[in-house]
């Protein structure tokens, strides 16, 4: 297995710190795993999409402005 060292913000250190009991790597390593889980059915997903970045950056400025619209931020 590989090493690997992350900072964390001062303020997470010290909630970890109280909580010596628990096993930290194996939470991180929980959550990475988790992450790229979703990264790899997001890969899935898209294999076979004929949609270029270009739409799809078009479709996600349409959402933005109709979900605005609805909000009254427009």
């Amino acid at each position: 297995m590989t090493n690997m060292t992350l900072a964390v913000p001062e303020d997470l250190k010290s909630i970890m710190d109280k909580h010596r009991e628990v096993k930290w790597s194996e939470v991180a390593r929980m959550a990475m795993w988790e992450h790229a889980k979703k990264l790899e059915l997001m890969d899935r997903l898209v294999a076979k999409s004929r949609l270029t970045e270009k739409d799809a950056l078009e479709i996600g400025r349409k959402i933005k402005q109709e979900v605005a619209k609805r909000h009254g931020l427009e």
